[in-house]
C-alpha cells in the first residue's frame, strides 16, 4: 500500500521542517500516532491506533531515521530487533519552499497486506483530519 499527500503552508520550510523531521512530534498533530516515545539509540518506539466503528487496534513499530537533510527531507523506517520477519512501513517526508510559504509532501508505503483495505481507509481519513491541525500549529509559530 503506498499513500501520498501534499500540504501547502503558510509559514517558512524551517518551521513545517520542525514539526515533521521528529517523530516525537507527531502525536500533537497526527491522532493515529497517540504516542512516539524516542529510545537512547536515536529509534522511537511508534504506536499506531486505527479506530473503525466500535473497533480500535493499536500497533507498535520500532521506527529509525533513516535519511535526514535539514530542513528538507527526513525518512522513517521500520526497523524492529526481534529478529522476525515484520512488514516494511517507510514514511518519506519532503518540504519545499513555495510561493505562499513551505509545500510538505508525505509518502507512506506499508509492505503488509493484512486488512490492507481497512488500513488504507483510516490513513487517507486520518490525513484529512490532520490537515488541519497541522496548519493550526504551524501557522501559529509562523505568526
Amino acid at each position: 500500500m503506498d499513500i501520498s499527500a501534499e500540504l501547502t503552508a503558510p509559514c517558512t520550510p524551517e518551521v513545517l521542517f520542525a514539526w515533521v523531521r521528529d517523530l516525537e512530534r507527531y502525536p500533537e498533530w497526527l491522532e493515529i500516532v497517540p504516542q512516539a516515545q524516542p529510545a537512547d539509540d536515536g529509534s522511537w518506539a511508534v504506536d499506531l491506533r486505527g479506530r473503525m466503528g466500535p473497533l480500535a487496534r493499536t500497533k507498535r513499530l520500532r521506527m529509525v531515521r533513516s535519511e535526514l537533510v535539514e530542513p528538507s527531507r527526513v525518512v522513517f523506517e521500520r526497523a524492529e530487533q526481534d529478529g522476525r520477519d515484520h512488514s516494511p512501513w517507510k514514511l518519506e517526508v519532503d518540504v519545499v519552499p513555495a510561493d505562499d510559504g513551505a509545500r510538505l509532501t508525505m509518502a507512506l508505503h506499508y509492505g503488509g497486506g493484512l486488512f490492507e483495505p481497512l488500513i488504507e481507509r483510516v490513513l487517507r481519513d486520518e490525513i484529512e483530519r490532520s490537515r488541519q491541525r497541522l496548519l493550526a500549529l504551524v501557522s501559529g509559530e509562523a505568526g
